[in-house]
């Protein structure tokens, strides 16, 4: 088990257009597609992973309201151990690439967004070099590095 902090990505398809209530952000439409979104965990990185991939839970972030979604499904993960503070970074430079869905996810920070939709699946490669992270499997329950 990871019990580490990090950055991770979490590469989610939308397979058909959805109006999802999104808490504090009222009703967003999510077009068919690829999303990306940023997050971070200061402790245990493998344990927050897990619980965004566990379809009943308390929704208490931004994300938890769009992976409740029957039609959202996450189907690639990609981390790094990192500092809080690159959770952020790597967000910004999103913004500059690709279509932010705005306020997603940053109410606690200065960021556009840490929700982007992106082109195709030959981004998620672009991403692993751009940012310097690792692409993980999931087998039995646990992550592991691919």
């Amino acid at each position: 088990m990871l019990e580490t902090r990090g950055v991770y990505i979490l590469v989610i398809s939308v397979r058909e257009t959805r109006r999802v209530n999104v808490g504090s952000l009222g009703t967003l439409t999510f077009k068919r597609g690829l999303y990306v979104y940023v997050g971070s965990a200061q402790n245990n990185l493998e344990k927050r992973i897990e619980r965004h991939f566990k379809r009943h839970k308390r929704v208490f972030w931004h994300i938890d309201y769009l992976l409740s979604d029957e039609y959202a499904e996450i189907i690639n993960v990609l981390f790094k151990e990192s500092l809080k503070s690159e959770e952020c970074r790597m967000a910004r430079v999103l913004s500059s690439l690709y279509e932010p869905v705005v306020g997603f996810g940053s109410s606690d920070c200065k960021c556009p967004s840490h929700l982007f939709r992106i082109n195709s699946k030959e981004d998620i490669k672009t991403l692993l070099n751009l940012f310097g992270l690792n692409l993980f499997k999931r087998e039995a329950g646990e992550l592991n590095e691919s």
